[in-house]
């Protein structure tokens, strides 16, 4: 009998992160597409205007290190979690729904049930939404000035690969944008200056410590972690080197599971615990919706309790201890 080899962890991690890569390589080339033939058809003057003036004033721009309106909201005390609702249209997990409410109905509820910012997912290929998508949620949060919750910043985490997209994002209404650090590398720290240079704020996303710290050394003060595990979220942001003055801004991606049990909210209460500031929910905010417990606004509103896997469970209908009212279930009522 012959033994079968052994393919290694290392080798298999390997290759699945040279199939991530050729995948981002694809992604980027698509977009940098896209944008060539924006260009072609013409540039509005008020993005031309938004584009000239980076160029103007990024030099000075990098010399505020307090953090902005976008990061304040995100930083809140201690002992409590930020959400970041992500706005799509389309999503191509399995076991939810494919057709998403439109912005002005999403943005009310994303507000009302406690996020503390949106972000639109302005690439049509990736999440079916667009920059005209990411305008009329800003519209629609500004329908709730002076009210209490006033509105919600927003965030545009299109596939940013040109300082193109930075204008396109200000002239749409997003106050801030996200970068993804593999994808832009060596124009990170640019983009950055650029962004601040027309009043954006930027989260740039990572996937391993070394990123995260390339990330904070490009001027980075909201980092966004990609990873599955809780360790290995907290692994990226736990050792940085941050700058004398600087706060740096810790969010965690929560990766979807397909099924109802909702062990995303726990994975928040998890991430709050361990010390990360806000987490960023896509597409499980979406699940099937044949339970009222898989309410988005629902759904915010658990991950934000003052619960703990210890002792709720975001399933729960009833119980004792700490949590005991901030059930899923509960929160609608």
């Amino acid at each position: 009998m012959v033994n079968k080899p052994i393919i290694s962890t290392t080798f298999q991690e390997k290759h699945s992160k040279s199939s991530l890569n050729a995948i981002g390589i694809l992604a980027k080339k698509a977009k940098e597409i896209e944008l060539r033939k924006y260009v072609e058809a013409g540039v509005p003057e008020n993005i031309m205007a938004l584009v000239n003036e980076m160029k103007t004033k990024k030099e000075d721009s990098h010399s505020n290190s307090s953090p902005g309106p976008v990061q304040q909201a995100l930083t809140k005390r201690k002992g409590t979690i930020a959400v970041v609702a992500e706005y799509k249209r389309r999503l191509e997990s399995a076991g939810f729904v494919h057709e998403i409410l439109d912005p002005d109905i999403m943005g009310s509820t994303f507000r009302e049930f406690g996020a503390s910012a949106v972000s639109v997912m302005a690439d049509e290929r990736m999440g079916g939404a667009t920059y005209q998508d990411l305008t009329n949620l800003a519209e629609e949060q500004q329908t709730a000035k002076g009210d209490m919750p006033g509105p919600l910043p927003i965030i545009c985490s299109d596939l940013i690969v040109d300082e193109l997209q930075l204008a396109m994002s200000k002239a749409a209404g997003a106050q801030a944008v996200l970068l993804t650090y593999a994808v832009v590398k060596d124009k990170c720290a640019s983009l950055i200056s650029m962004a601040s240079a027309i009043g954006l704020e930027t989260i740039v996303g990572v996937a391993t410590p070394e990123e995260s710290q390339a990330a904070v050394d490009a001027g980075a003060k909201v980092l966004l972690t990609n990873a599955f595990d809780v360790d290995d979220k907290v692994a990226m942001v736990e050792n940085l080197n941050i700058p004398e003055g600087t706060t740096v801004c810790k969010i965690a991606n929560i990766v979807p599971r397909e099924n109802k049990q909702m062990e995303e909210i726990e994975e928040a209460w998890l991430l709050r615990d361990k010390g990360f500031n806000a987490v960023w929910a896509s597409d499980f905010l979406y699940k099937s919706g044949s339970e009222a417990t898989e309410h988005a606004g629902a759904i915010i509103r658990s991950m934000c309790a003052k619960s703990s896997v210890k002792w709720a469970s975001a399933k729960a209908s009833s119980g004792r201890g700490e949590g005991a009212r901030e059930y899923l279930g509960d929160l609608l009522m």
